[in-house]
């Protein structure tokens, strides 16, 4: 688990990654835009992104909060995602840790709290972010489908890769959020990778990027050349890419 959450330490790979996703993504739609759909961010004021990263959420949020914490196991996050949310907030903190962790903060002390494609990595963490949260405060989470990638299971079994997701995923994630919040809505984000023959780079940086993941089931460069061959024999390539928004209040 270490070494997936490590695989995220790489913030300009990272932010390469996600340029990729929004140009092959069929939905056009940036989540993040979804979420400020629903959310009114100006009605809050103490934000605390878990799983924070160099700041993905936060690019898309507008500035006027009083203050924005950071949690996140890889301190390399740590310069850039400051850098984001003391444009954003009048404060902000990072603070390195390993979750499911309790945090050093007073009990309903944040209005806000988000965990964008995260959770799955901590879902022991639902107790804890519960005591942290305002009784009026909203908790924001964006996850995965369990299904995402089932495309290459054709030939592959990334039974590990699915047990993660699983933790937390779309499909269950309602359910999970009920044991501890009284009211939870969701929101689909329908959505698949389509990559073209002249993708055929993007497609090998993706599978770099899923490699922590994928390597516990299988070796990395075996499905890169496989489907590499695929793309390459029928044109293009899709995958699943639903995610889903949930959000959650006391």
């Amino acid at each position: 688990m270490e070494k997936i959450i490590k695989s995220y330490a790489d913030q300009s790979f990272h932010k390469k990654i996600s340029l990729i996703i929004k140009k092959l993504s069929k939905n056009k739609e940036d989540i993040r835009n979804e979420v400020k759909k629903i959310i009114d961010f100006k009605l809050y004021h103490r934000l605390l992104d878990l799983g924070c990263g160099y700041g993905w959420f936060l690019e898309a949020l507008p500035e006027g909060f009083d203050f924005i914490m950071g949690v996140d196991y890889n301190d390399e996050n740590e310069s850039a995602f400051l850098s984001l949310a003391q444009k954003k907030a009048k404060k902000a903190l990072f603070k390195k840790l390993f979750l499911p962790s309790k945090i050093d903060m007073p009990s309903c002390y944040f209005d806000m709290i988000v965990s964008a494609y995260s959770l799955y990595f901590f879902p022991d963490m639902l107790q804890e972010i519960k005591r942290l949260l305002d009784p009026k405060g909203v908790f924001i989470v964006i996850t995965h489908s369990s299904h995402m990638l089932e495309e290459g299971e054709r030939f592959f079994k990334f039974d590990n890769l699915r047990k993660l997701i699983e933790s937390f995923s779309a499909e269950n994630g309602y359910n999970i959020l009920k044991q501890y919040f009284d009211h939870v809505e969701y929101y689909d984000y329908p959505n698949e990778l389509i990559f073209h023959e002249k993708d055929s780079h993007a497609l090998e940086q993706y599978i770099d990027f899923k490699s922590a993941f994928i390597e516990q089931d299988v070796d990395p460069e075996t499905v890169k050349v496989k489907l590499l061959k695929e793309l390459k024999e029928k044109k293009f390539l899709s995958f699943n890419k639903n995610d889903k928004i949930f959000i959650a209040r006391p």
